[in-house]
């Protein structure tokens, strides 16, 4: 069953000589469970199609389903609910607030969409991140990879539809990255969700079920 789906995507700027075709006319479809990494150098439009797929930016045209629901067929308002508590979002710069402590943090999205926080499961997902006892930590005190994984364990708490991935490793060392990498494999087969993660890194991208290469904002080869 596909979770995630694109339907001749377009994202234009500009106009006449100075049109820019950041994604042109793309299809992609991601099964539930599945973990596919989206890579392309610079300016390929990968961070753009991400963008659309997450709702944080709208379609010139085309559509965008998750779990069947046509995204921008809804207001903005609308699409602010369903986004909190249908993706989940991992940013390569955490997003972290730093005033919060790492539960706090992890249990935000959760509060500002009033719903009730599930200690267990939060305590659960935190102790696989080895983090049990970083609880009341304030991200400053954390290394760049732990902040990662408070990122992680925030996009996770909702239990959202789909998880969705810019670049994580991309304030990482090479091993920080790899250990974040696997960590998150573990986590989504654990809680059975599904990834999408763009990145321009081509052994970090090998980590996943399915490679799809973009390039001039169009799909131009998808590896198994």
């Amino acid at each position: 069953m596909s979770i995630l789906k694109t339907v001749n995507l377009k994202k234009y700027y500009g106009s006449e000589e100075n049109l820019v075709k950041a994604i042109d006319d793309t299809n992609i479809e991601v099964k539930k469970g599945e973990f596919v990494a989206i890579i392309g150098k610079s300016g390929s439009g990968k961070s753009t199609l991400l963008h659309m797929i997450g709702g944080l930016d709208r379609a010139t045209d085309g559509k965008v389903f998750i779990d069947g629901k046509d995204i921008f067929s809804l207001k903005d308002e609308q699409l602010a609910i369903f986004r909190r508590r249908n993706i989940g979002f991992i940013f390569q710069y955490y997003n972290l607030m730093p005033s919060l402590n790492v539960w706090e943090n992890v249990v935000l999205p959760l509060g500002l969409d009033g719903k009730e926080v599930d200690e267990n499961f939060i305590n659960d997902i935190l102790k696989l991140l080895g983090l049990e006892n970083k609880k009341q930590s304030l991200p400053n005190t954390l290394s760049g990879g732990q902040q990662q994984r408070v990122a992680i364990a925030r996009a996770l708490a909702s239990r959202p539809s789909i998880l969705l991935a810019d670049e994580p490793t991309g304030n990482l060392d090479s091993k920080t990255s790899h250990d974040v990498m696997n960590l998150l494999k573990i986590m989504i087969k654990k809680y059975n969700q599904t990834l999408v993660m763009i990145t321009h890194d081509d052994a970090i991208a090998q980590m996943a079920d399915r490679v799809i290469y973009i390039a001039d904002g169009k799909v131009v080869k998808v590896v198994l």
